[in-house]
């Protein structure tokens, strides 16, 4: 199999990841707004609402857990650029003061478990 064919099935496999996340959320009763939201800064995997708050959700998966779970996989880093994503989203929207906003991650390891961290890092701040 070569790289460029392996590229399209991981990402398969993570748009698949990613709508099984979004499934287990709207269980727990969140509502679901939207996905994969591009923007230069980066990517948000989910978006979606809990009651009046915006959540801006990053979904992680690990194979296995010999290096660690899902969740320990978002850096500083990473959720720099997800809070500048979701900056980015907020005033495509319109919507910079009108709602209260937070991050969760929710990490799918081994055998599908899942993890899901409400608040995980740092709300934006006003």
């Amino acid at each position: 199999m070569d790289e460029r064919s392996r590229g399209g099935e991981n990402r398969l496999k993570g748009l698949a990841l990613e709508q099984q996340g979004g499934r287990y959320l709207s269980a727990h009763g969140l509502r679901m707004l939207g996905s994969n939201y591009h923007c230069r800064a980066g990517e948000i995997d989910l978006i979606m609402q809990d009651g009046d708050t915006l959540v801006f959700i990053e979904v992680r998966f690990r194979r296995s857990g010999l290096r660690g779970s899902p969740v320990e996989t978002v850096t500083p880093a990473k959720q720099r650029k997800l809070i500048r994503c979701a900056r980015h989203y907020l005033m495509s929207h319109r919507l910079q003061d009108a709602v209260p906003c937070r991050f969760d991650v929710l990490g799918i390891g081994p055998g599908n478990r899942m993890t899901w961290i409400r608040n995980a890092f740092s709300q934006l701040p006003v």
